[in-house]
């Protein structure tokens, strides 16, 4: 009996520790920065299948809710409302209203989303090079 309240107790000892951890962290990288990793951090951004797609297809000039949820890839509305929350509170994407009643909003890349340009273009030269049958945009 003793034991396991011992085990309660240092487990629920690290968890505060890693939650301190995290805000500590939160402070100095941003609220998505679970480490100082670069590459989690990336992750952490726009590591999701339908968050780059979100702005593969920014960059293909496609600006409103109706264009992006038209993506080939068939991206589901519910997902695609998060990932457009998910990019803007991130600071990748902006958005503003273009038209009222019913507000209808557009959506652009940031500077911070347009620098993502090279990783795409590097996921590109990837997949083109290593998946048979693949393209880009541009072909």
């Amino acid at each position: 009996m003793k034991r396991t309240r011992m085990r309660r107790a240092r487990r629920k000892a690290a968890l505060q520790s890693g939650a301190k951890r995290r805000a500590r962290l939160g402070k100095n990288l941003g609220d998505f920065a679970r480490s100082r990793c670069a590459v989690a951090n990336l992750l952490d951004l726009v590591g999701d299948k339908w968050s780059l797609l979100v702005v593969r297809d920014l960059f293909r000039g496609q600006t409103t809710y109706s264009e992006l949820l038209d993506s080939p890839e068939r991206i589901s509305t519910n997902i695609l409302a998060n990932r457009l929350k998910r990019l803007e509170k991130a600071g990748v994407i902006t958005r503003s209203p273009y038209h009222q009643r019913p507000t209808r909003f557009s959506y652009t890349l940031t500077k911070r989303g347009r620098d993502l340009g090279d990783i795409m273009a590097a996921l590109v030269r990837w997949g083109k090079r290593h998946v048979p049958g693949t393209r880009s945009f541009i072909d």
